[in-house]
């Protein structure tokens, strides 16, 4: 047995993302049993992989949480610890464990965050970065390489797809869904998630936009199709609106806002498309088999691997990749995207019967 662990809490999305280690690990330690150190609320994300026996969740921010996963992972000297996040509590925690081996961020002689060399390429674009924040902002927008592409290449493993798995109570739950709504009766079911929570205003797509868009999709399908909207607690009033402004127009079905994390994975496995911006709903997408069409005005395009999956519809705006909450989306246009869409759905084969 050769044991692995990993340190990821981070963004959702990013913690979806990274599952595309696990197929490399065990091509290169065929022997390996992977161990998943993750928030709280990212287990469900990781715990059903086949590809990693054990999940412990960290608070980062409670010192007991801390204390007791150092104590649970001392008992273990790990082959491998690679650790992706910045936080101090992390840096600390993969700085006290024994390990043949260490990649990622860890605490220096005088207890600063560090990281070592063989992942320079990750941590060269972040807070950390060696070379300060003015470079590691310039390297970010330069950067043309996706994240998985960089995270594999560096650890010298093949690329893998990242998996979401969910147990068959959840598909039982997203089965009957379709069947209440009658999605998939006539014709292709599309996801929207135009939304992106609070953070990011500029990677949404407008309300206006986001009906319009299923207004062009569904004359083009010459009015079959069936759309469900997607979202999470921070775009309840905006789904509303939505839903309002699509009644008589679109079928639009609303999956609400509350769902836990594999029921939404499960509802977005009954897409044939995925239309979304960069946020969870992406990579959960990628993750369930989705074929997807996602656009991008402030964040980078270049970061997200489709592993031909998808298409993306990226901002022709100077500020493009700004990272800037304003960053102009006026050229991601309800036709441009809906265009791209209609490509997909002759991609896409039914996902009905699943």
């Amino acid at each position: 047995m050769f044991p692995i662990l990993i340190l990821k809490t981070g963004a959702l999305g990013d913690v979806v993302r990274t599952t595309a280690l696990v197929p490399g690990l065990h091509s290169v330690h065929p022997h390996a049993r992977i161990t998943w150190v993750t928030a709280p609320g990212a287990v469900d994300l990781v715990r059903l992989h086949p590809g990693v026996a054990e999940v412990v969740a960290l608070d980062a921010r409670a010192e007991a949480s801390c204390a007791a996963v150092r104590t649970r992972l001392s008992s273990t000297r790990w082959g491998w610890v690679i650790s992706l996040d910045d936080e101090d509590p992390l840096c600390e925690l993969a700085s006290a464990l024994e390990t043949q081996r260490l990649s990622g961020a860890h605490h220096g002689a005088a207890r600063e965050r560090v990281y070592t060399s063989d992942v320079g390429p990750w941590f060269d674009m972040g807070l950390l970065s060696i070379h300060g924040k003015q470079e590691a902002d310039r390297r970010k927008v330069a950067n043309r390489r996706s994240h998985p592409e960089i995270l594999t290449s560096m650890l010298g493993l093949p690329m893998g797809k990242p998996e979401l798995h969910v147990e068959p109570r959840h598909m039982d739950a997203a089965r009957a869904f379709a069947e209440r709504h009658g999605l998939g009766e006539r014709g292709p079911v599309i996801g929207l998630n135009t939304g992106a929570g609070g953070r990011w205003r500029s990677k949404m797509l407008s309300v206006e936009r986001t009906v319009e868009f299923a207004v062009r999709v569904q004359s083009a399908l010459g009015g079959a199709g069936s759309f469900v909207l997607f979202g999470g607690a921070d775009e309840r009033e905006r789904n509303q609106h939505i839903v309002a402004a699509c009644e008589g127009r679109v079928q639009l079905v609303d999956a609400g806002v509350d769902n836990a994390l594999l029921d939404f994975a499960s509802r977005v496995g009954l897409c044939d498309v995925l239309v979304t911006s960069d946020s969870l709903a992406l990579h959960v997408g990628l993750a369930r088999g989705v074929r997807i069409v996602s656009f991008f005005a402030p964040t980078s395009a270049a970061e997200i691997e489709l592993y031909g999956q998808g298409e993306k519809v990226v901002s022709t705006a100077p500020d493009y990749c700004s990272y800037q909450p304003d960053a102009d989306t006026s050229s991601l246009t309800p036709e441009r995207i809906a265009d791209a869409t209609l490509r997909q759905l002759e991609l896409a084969p039914s996902r009905r019967s699943r």
